[in-house]
C-alpha cells in the first residue's frame, strides 16, 4: 500500500516553536498518523497546498487540519478537483464538496433531522436585515456565511445593532450565500455539544463553552473545551444525522444544542476538517485508522 496523506496546511506542517494551539494540532495529527503506523502503513503530514507534491504517489488523503481552504476557497476547490482525481478523499470528494456549504443543512432538515431553524439567502439577493428580521419575526439572531469556518464573518444581531452590521451584510451578500438562524439562548447558558462518530458509531464528545460576554464557543475566541458524558438520546442523535447522509461519511463530528423550543437539534455537522479531539480520547484515532484501512481495503 502506498503511504497515506494526513492532510493539514502550511502554517502547520513545519511550525517552528509551536505555541499551545498548534501544539494540539500536531497532537491530533501525530495520534492519527501514529495509528496507521501502528498498522503497517507509512503516514505523511502534508500541506494539502504544497506545490509540486505528486497526489497519485499517496494511497489515500486524509481531510484533518486544512483550516485555510475557507480563505482560499476557489483555490481549493481547483486543488479539490485535481488531487481528487489522482488519490481517494477521506471523507470522499462529494461529500467535502456538499459540506462545505451550509446549504447542507436543509438537506439533512428533510431527511428528518432536527436542524437550528435556518433562512438561506444566494450572493446577490436583495434583502436588508430590519425587512429580514421583520419577515421571520426573529429578535435576536446569528449572521453566517454559507461558506465559513472558525466563525469567520459571524455575528450576533440584536434591535439595537442591526444597523450597524448593514453594511458589512450587504458587502456579504453581494459576493457570497449568507445564512440568518435565530439565535439559540442555550449556547451561552449551557454550552455546544460535540459529538464525535466514526464508522457510524458513536465514541466520545466534549463539552464547548464561550467565554463570558460571548457567543462563540471556539477557542479562538477564548471558548474552553470540557469532559462531557452524553445522555443516550444525544449519541442516537448523532449517529441518526450521520446516517442521514449519503453515503455516510467516515468520521464526522456532531455540534448540537438545545433549542429554544426546547428540543435537541444540529447546529453543524462537520465533515471536511473537523477537530476531533482525539488528545481528549486518544483510543478514536485508532478505530479512525482502522475505519480509513477497512475502506481502503473495500474499495480495492
Amino acid at each position: 500500500m502506498k503511504p497515506i496523506a494526513v492532510l493539514t496546511e502550511s502554517r502547520y506542517e513545519n511550525p517552528s516553536n509551536p505555541d499551545w494551539y498548534v501544539a494540539n494540532i500536531l497532537k491530533e495529527d501525530g495520534l492519527l498518523v501514529n495509528a496507521l503506523l501502528a498498522r503497517g502503513v507509512e503516514a505523511v503530514r502534508v500541506d494539502w497546498a504544497r506545490p509540486g507534491f505528486d497526489w497519485s504517489g499517496v494511497e489515500a488523503a486524509v481531510f484533518r487540519t486544512t483550516w485555510d481552504y475557507f480563505h482560499r476557497f476557489e483555490e481549493f476547490q481547483s486543488w479539490l478537483d485535481k488531487a481528487g482525481s489522482q488519490t481517494i478523499f477521506i471523507n470522499p470528494l462529494e461529500q467535502i464538496r456538499w459540506n462545505m456549504d451550509k446549504y447542507y443543512l436543509a438537506d439533512l432538515e428533510r431527511a428528518g433531522v432536527n436542524v437550528v431553524p435556518t433562512h438561506f439567502m444566494k450572493a446577490g439577493e436583495k434583502h436588508s436585515l430590519k425587512s429580514l428580521h421583520e419577515k421571520l419575526g426573529w429578535e435576536k439572531t446569528i449572521l453566517k456565511p454559507a461558506v465559513s469556518g472558525a466563525a469567520r464573518h459571524t455575528y450576533l444581531l440584536t434591535a439595537e445593532n442591526r444597523d450597524k452590521h448593514e453594511h458589512i451584510f450587504q458587502t456579504l451578500l453581494e459576493n457570497e450565500a449568507m445564512l440568518l438562524q435565530p439565535f439559540q439562548e442555550d449556547i451561552v447558558k449551557r454550552g455546544e455539544v460535540s459529538l464525535m462518530v466514526i464508522g457510524g458509531q458513536y465514541t466520545h464528545s466534549v463539552l464547548k463553552v464561550a467565554r463570558k460576554g460571548d457567543f462563540r464557543v471556539q477557542d479562538d475566541f477564548g471558548g474552553t473545551v470540557h469532559p462531557y458524558q452524553p445522555s443516550r438520546e444525544e449519541m442516537a442523535f448523532a449517529e441518526a444525522a450521520v446516517k442521514a447522509c449519503n453515503p455516510m461519511p467516515l468520521y464526522a463530528r456532531v455540534d448540537v444544542l438545545y433549542a429554544n423550543d426546547g428540543s435537541l437539534a444540529l447546529g453543524e455537522l462537520e465533515l471536511i476538517e473537523p477537530e476531533l479531539w482525539f488528545r481528549e480520547y486518544p483510543p478514536a484515532a485508532d478505530l479512525l485508522a482502522e475505519a480509513i484501512l477497512q475502506t481502503l481495503s473495500t474499495n480495492s
